[in-house]
């Protein structure tokens, strides 16, 4: 019987060169693994049977690189990525690295840090579109403080979005066609960071120039670092229209960010979350920003890189099941089945009469019992593979 959990092109499964090429180090220990060159790293998705790879710009280019040297590293890794029929659906910039960048980027307050950003990002942009990205993430690791002393949070907002706006007319003077996903952290490297939740990205896109060019790009640690529910903000995202690309990783809420291997701390907010992206039908990248395990060598990251691919076919799987199961849709069912409610999705004189002339039973209403404590044992039942 063939293996239903192996990772094809249509499911858009892609990795960064900076997830698989980790070294394993912490702010206790050095790293555990040689560098990973992104030509190997390439080689190593492939053989795990990823779709796509991403990249910052200095993953793949060193900050200090010439001209020829960065034109020679780009081509070598475009015939690799050609040669292991691997595709680059997104690009990112590395605005948090360099000491440069200690004040932030584009909200530092030295005018001249904030010019060399864009600059950098617009750099980051060309090297995105030459190899194929459509997407272009925007994650603001040093958009932050320690103290909130140093500006008013209200001139960082504007700085940002003087940012993004240019950066949106760079990509139309160019015609690059980018989409770009803001991507949202509460803290870490900062002590908070501006845009700490995918809701306040929302909040902020409606502001700028291009609103129909920005989108979001939650990640599952980031929400579970604040204690929230990374599906609801999946689930707001998508609703909006704003779903641009979706960071798949797992995180133990109220720690630094673990970036663990795909569903492998929180099984059952995973299923919901792969339930829901397949539900609504969601057609992009399917991102695995996240890292192997420390006592990991390169094998053990191969493993890490199919682990993250096959939890997710695997939930895909349950929730084909779930679905399927007639108790649990009946138990789904029930829980709307009232037809002779008042019509209120939509203001009218006819509607509004109609409400404000209805009487409900307020005390049967709270008396009725929703079955959500069966309905959750059954989905726990599908999860744990006894149904």
């Amino acid at each position: 019987m063939a293996d239903a959990f192996v990772p094809r092109p249509e499911h858009k499964f892609s990795f960064g060169l900076w997830t698989v090429g980790n070294r394993g180090r912490d702010p206790f220990g050095d790293a555990v693994r040689d560098p990973l060159p992104p030509e190997e790293a390439v080689a190593l998705l492939a053989e795990a049977g990823a779709w796509g790879v991403n990249l910052h710009d200095n993953d793949l280019v060193p900050i200090d690189a010439s001209a020829s040297d960065r034109d020679r590293i780009v081509r070598g890794f475009r015939s690799a990525c050609e040669r292991h029929a691997i595709v680059v659906p997104m690009a990112t910039v590395n605005l948090f690295y360099d000491p440069v960048f200690r004040d932030g980027a584009f909200t530092a307050n030295d005018p001249r840090v904030r010019a060399y950003a864009v600059q950098k990002t617009m750099r980051a942009m060309d090297l995105g579109a030459e190899l194929g990205a459509r997407i272009f993430v925007l994650w603001g690791g040093r958009e932050g403080t320690e103290t909130d002393a140093c500006r008013r949070p209200d001139e960082a907002i504007k700085r940002l979005r003087e940012a993004v706006n240019y950066l949106c007319e760079y990509s139309i003077d160019r015609e690059y066609g980018f989409k770009f996903a803001l991507e949202a952290k509460p803290n870490e490297p900062r002590g908070d960071i501006y845009m700490a939740t995918t809701g306040a990205y929302l909040g902020f896109i409606p502001t700028l120039d291009h609103p129909e060019m920005v989108g979001v790009n939650p990640e599952v640690a980031h929400e579970h670092m604040a204690g929230l529910n990374f599906l609801h903000a999946v689930a707001q995202a998508w609703e909006a229209g704003k779903l641009f690309h979706v960071d798949l990783n797992d995180q133990f809420p109220g720690r630094y960010d673990q970036d663990f291997r795909f569903g492998s701390a929180n099984v059952k907010s995973a299923f919901c979350l792969v339930k829901f992206l397949e539900d609504v039908g969601y057609d992009g990248p399917r991102h695995f920003d996240a890292h192997a395990y420390r006592t990991e060598d390169y094998r053990g990251v191969l493993e890490f890189a199919r682990g993250c691919m096959r939890t997710y076919l695997i939930l895909r799987e349950r929730a084909k099941q779930w679905h399927a199961d007639a108790e649990i849709q009946a138990l789904v069912a029930s829980v709307g089945d009232a037809h002779d409610a008042p019509n209120f999705s939509r203001y009218s004189q006819r509607n509004r009469d109609a409400l404000l002339a209805s009487t409900f039973d307020r005390a049967g209403l709270a008396k009725r019992g929703l079955a959500y404590e069966r309905l959750d044992q059954l989905t726990m039942e599908v999860l744990l593979g006894v149904r």
